[in-house]
């Protein structure tokens, strides 16, 4: 026998020829795991071929529905539709009725009105300040049904109308705090509410003090009065008001 065709026996190492099947030798099955087990071959090439191979299905994009998404959105396009419409006429119907009340006004209320806005807004008067402007014969000569419709509509911040008049009485007239809480209260000063007032004096930032120093220089330089005579001036219930320690600090920094 020709020895190239000769191979070994994988189990015994004799010599056998070239594609048996068995060994003469041993009777080992010469053949590879996948010879020999041709249907479990068959099911793994099936499986392999199952994980390369795309699905029908793959890659077609998933079905819409398109008949319900057009209906669903114009059903939204007339529902928005409908409610601007409703906008649109409620808007209209408001204006006519806010020009119909304001046609309906008395030409000196709408005067007395944009009076008070601006006696409020720029000189921060008290409310009851502002009515008295209004309706005195020195003032505006408004009637009073038309000055008291005013005061009921114009948008105004009292409380803070009395800081703003805080600041000046403080920062341009040098006065003490109590001073200034009596000149925001006084029916012959500002007018406000005690509540108004006070709530000036807890918010407004003076250096009471430095106030008292400043009428403390007025009275010595220009009314050449003794120290004495201007720390009584500076503490008296009639004069300033200043506290004794505000007083005293006027005094040493002369």
């Amino acid at each position: 026998m020709d020895e190239k065709k000769l191979i070994q026996c994988k189990v015994c190492g004799g010599d056998i020829a070239k594609g048996v099947k068995k060994c003469p030798h041993c009777g080992k099955d010469q053949r590879n795991f996948f010879m020999r087990h041709k249907i479990i071959t068959g099911f793994l090439i099936l499986i392999i071929l199952g994980s390369i191979l795309p699905s029908p299905d793959e890659g077609k994009p998933e079905a819409v529905n398109e008949p319900e998404t057009v209906v669903a959105s114009e059903v939204a396009e007339k529902e928005t539709s409908v409610d601007s419409e409703e906008v649109l006429e409620n808007e209209v119907v408001d204006k006519e009725e806010v020009e119909e009340q304001v046609a309906k006004i008395p030409r000196e209320y709408s005067a007395a009105l944009n009076k008070a806005k601006t006696y409020a807004g720029l000189m921060h008067m008290s409310k009851a300040s502002l009515y008295d402007q209004l309706t005195s014969e020195y003032g505006e000569h408004f009637p009073e049904d038309a000055a008291r419709y005013a005061i009921d509509n114009v948008d105004a911040n009292w409380k803070e109308n009395a800081l703003s008049k805080a600041y000046t009485y403080s920062d341009d007239m040098h006065m003490s705090k109590a001073s200034v809480y009596d000149q925001l209260t006084s029916e012959y000063g500002e007018k406000f509410t005690a509540e108004e007032a006070q709530y000036a004096i807890d918010n407004v930032v003076a250096d009471w003090k430095n106030n008292a120093l400043n009428k403390a220089r007025t009275y010595a330089n220009e009314m050449n009065m003794s120290d004495s005579s201007v720390y009584d001036q500076l503490v008296s219930e009639y004069g300033e008001k200043f506290t004794r320690e505000e007083a005293q600090y006027a005094i040493d920094n002369l």
